[in-house]
């Protein structure tokens, strides 16, 4: 049951500043109508030459600082100020308990305290493990079941977001609105979860993320998973990428392994709204093989010796993943995007691994007439119509 604010906070701070009975401490997202200097803070006991430190460290969404704090008053008064800021959420891990801490949207404390299992660790040693930037710790992961793996994911989907995107968090701060994030064929979301909540922690007047998908179940599931968490802004709706419907043109458009065509389905709806970022991580490429097999089962093969490429059928395969892709990017880049291609996490822990990074060129840009030519001597030579090309023309 929600319980008053200042006394529920009141009680963390013992937890908080005792380095011997604290594990680790994390503050994230903000409250409803705040703008806070800091968006994320983690508390942890560290053993130095000197003995045992609390160490804080903060960000502001951009730069992160690290300070080691003596027990007593200058740890209490490092708590202190924390526990001002306006935090939504507070995970605390002590050698006790694990304490939840989520801030309603009326301004009340929800908390869920938790009998620790297992032995607690001992203070670490000072130098850290690699920066994550999601915590791995987060409630989120654990309400979306994401195993080791799934935790990669996020944190090499989350970076090359974070790369894509300044331009578009500089535009929505400056305007004073939340930025507006689509994500088509959302499926289980859970990287429409970790977007939405990394997102909300540096984005000073919030985010607005909608998840697309036509499985009613899923959109349904995920739905209470954003309300159990307290996800402000985050939203789900049933139906198809093609009919996707928003109330303002999103700045980021995300598909994320959307299957075949669909792919180009979400490409062309994130050009038609002229989003300022997409990212598309695109899963089996059907369509340019299908028109592969056709095209050499009635004669008309690439001239030697580019033939040699689609003559066995597991490579027949591959090149069209790599084809498929290719005539996206340049469609893309066609119609004003700056566009790259990368390695979305690595191979070891999917193979889905490619992704489409574009961002909207300043002003767009009109087409490059050699960049035109090119694209169409390739679909020529081969002998394949791209779906997005088809997707753009009809649009």
């Amino acid at each position: 049951m929600p319980e008053p604010l200042e006394p529920a906070l009141a009680r963390l701070r013992p937890l908080l500043a005792d380095p011997a009975t604290l594990v680790r401490a994390v503050a994230a997202g903000r409250r409803r109508g705040a703008r806070p200097e800091v968006v994320r803070a983690e508390l942890r006991p560290v053993a130095l030459k000197g003995g045992v430190r609390l160490q804080l460290t903060t960000t502001d969404g951009r730069t992160p600082s690290t300070r080691n704090l003596a027990p007593g008053h200058e740890a209490d008064r490092a708590v202190e100020e924390l526990l001002a800021q306006p935090f939504g959420n507070w995970h605390v891990e002590t050698r006790d308990e694990l304490v939840q801490l989520r801030v309603t949207k009326a301004g009340d404390a929800q908390v869920h305290r938790a009998a620790r299992t297992g032995a607690a660790p001992a203070a670490a040693a000072h130098d850290r493990p690699k920066h994550h930037l999601l915590d791995p710790a987060d409630p989120l992961f654990t309400a979306l079941g994401a195993d080791a793996d799934k935790r990669r994911q996020v944190d090499a989907f989350l970076r090359q977001l974070v790369a894509a995107a300044p331009r578009a968090l500089q535009r929505a701060a400056a305007q004073g609105r939340p930025l507006r994030v689509v994500d088509l064929g959302c499926g289980n979301a859970y990287l429409t979860f970790a977007a939405h909540r990394y997102l909300s922690g540096i984005v000073p007047s919030g985010v607005r993320t909608l998840g697309v998908d036509v499985r009613g179940d899923l959109v349904a599931r995920n739905s209470g998973l954003a309300a159990e968490l307290g996800l402000e802004g985050l939203g789900f709706a049933v139906g198809t990428i093609g009919e996707a419907t928003v109330e303002e043109p999103p700045d980021v458009v995300l598909a994320l392994h959307a299957c075949d065509t669909a792919t180009d389905d979400a490409l062309a709806r994130a050009l038609g709204w002229g989003a300022e970022v997409v990212l598309a991580a695109p899963c089996c490429h059907h369509d340019v093989q299908r028109q592969l097999d056709e095209a050499r089962a009635a004669g008309l093969e690439p001239l030697a010796p580019h033939a040699a490429l689609v003559r066995h059928p597991i490579l027949r395969e591959r090149f069209a993943d790599v084809l498929t892709d290719t005539l996206r990017s340049q469609l893309l880049r066609l119609h004003g995007y700056a566009v790259e291609v990368v390695e979305f996490v690595d191979s070891r822990h999917t193979p889905r691994n490619a992704l489409l990074r574009a961002h909207r060129r300043e002003g767009g840009a009109a087409p490059d007439p050699a960049l035109a030519a090119e694209h169409a001597a390739l679909v020529a030579a081969w002998h394949v119509r791209p779906a997005l090309a088809d997707r753009l023309e009809h649009a």
